[in-house]
């Protein structure tokens, strides 16, 4: 029997209203998304996409306007109570640790700061020196009293790391976690967040624009294109042989793709005028060269939209022409 998952998205649309008479906006559209306990999802997709919308709706930050949230199956509930009790299990990783650490905070008190907001009643500072430790920093002792601009990127990127995992959480949300970092320390931060998964059980959905990232680090990926899901499965799958045009573009301009890179042209539609058909149809490399109308599904592509993605395990692809 197949476990439930720790974290789950039903039907989750997010709509913002739109500015002086536009459309509203929506931002995340039909998404179905789950996240098994232990288990690490990469969240891929452009700027824009909605991936981060996504996350700040998942972490309660964002309500949705449809579609709920469940974690360990029980319904998101917003009350500020509730809130607050859900957000000690599931913490967010930001992307710039610079901007995410106040200066004028030592690092044992940027690590502290989620122990006294949620009244942590053991030992504050023996739960300050073991976070610090899981998160590489050792001994911990020796970075109670610096401050962020006397560490290294990387050094401060642990600091934010321990400071969610002083709460003990079950799901670390992390935006682009290695994105400001140095090639060399990625894969440091990369390295940590998979010994935190096995040796702790932690699940992580990373959230990034980077599929060489999501290669090295996810158990699944899932695809995010104009607010929704456009393909999903396991990494190996998905990543060696990618089924959606999109992935395929995506992939091609890593420099170790084995195939020519494909310049998507323009940008992502506006979310408040989203094409009819398929969402991608516009910038489709598969519809421009002729596969799409050689196959007999152009039409479908251009006026009408693929189905909504379940969020099970399995592989999924929301494509007239490889579903």
């Amino acid at each position: 029997m197949t476990s439930p998952p720790l974290l789950s998205a039903a039907g989750l649309n997010v709509t913002f209203p739109g500015r002086r008479g536009a459309p509203p906006a929506r931002a995340v559209d039909g998404v179905d998304l789950d996240i098994g306990a232990g288990e690490i999802v990469a969240l891929v997709g452009e700027s824009g996409c909605g991936k981060t919308t996504l996350a700040r709706t998942l972490l309660g930050l964002v309500p949705p306007t449809t579609g709920r949230v469940t974690f360990a199956g029980e319904p998101l509930s917003y009350r500020s109570r509730a809130l607050k009790s859900y957000r000690k299990r599931v913490q967010l990783v930001l992307q710039d640790p610079s901007g995410s650490l106040n200066p004028r905070h030592t690092v044992y008190e940027a690590v502290a700061e989620g122990l006294r907001i949620h009244g942590h009643p053991g030992d504050e500072r023996e739960a300050v020196a073991s976070a610090l430790s899981r998160a590489g920093l050792r001994p911990p002792e020796r970075f109670f009293l610096r401050y962020p601009h006397e560490l290294s990127g990387g050094q401060r990127q642990r600091v934010v790391i321990a400071g969610a995992l002083v709460l003990d959480p079950e799901l670390l949300v992390a935006d682009e976690p290695v994105a400001s970092l140095d090639a060399s320390v990625r894969g440091e931060i990369l390295a940590l967040l998979l010994s935190l998964r096995d040796e702790l059980g932690l699940s992580a959905m990373v959230v990034t624009h980077d599929l060489g990232l999501a290669w090295n680090i996810a158990d699944r990926v899932a695809v995010m294109y104009l607010g929704r899901i456009v393909e999903t499965g396991p990494v190996e799958e998905v990543l060696t042989a990618p089924r959606h045009p999109y992935t395929q573009a995506l992939l091609s301009v890593l420099p170790e793709s084995p195939t020519a890179p494909v310049v998507l042209t323009g940008e992502p539609p506006d979310p408040s005028r989203i094409p009819a058909g398929c969402r991608f149809h516009a910038r489709c490399q598969a519809l421009a060269s002729g596969e799409a109308d050689r196959a007999g599904v152009a039409d479908s592509c251009r006026g009408t939209p693929p189905a909504v993605l379940t969020g099970g395990a399995g592989a999924q692809v929301a494509c007239h022409l490889r579903g």
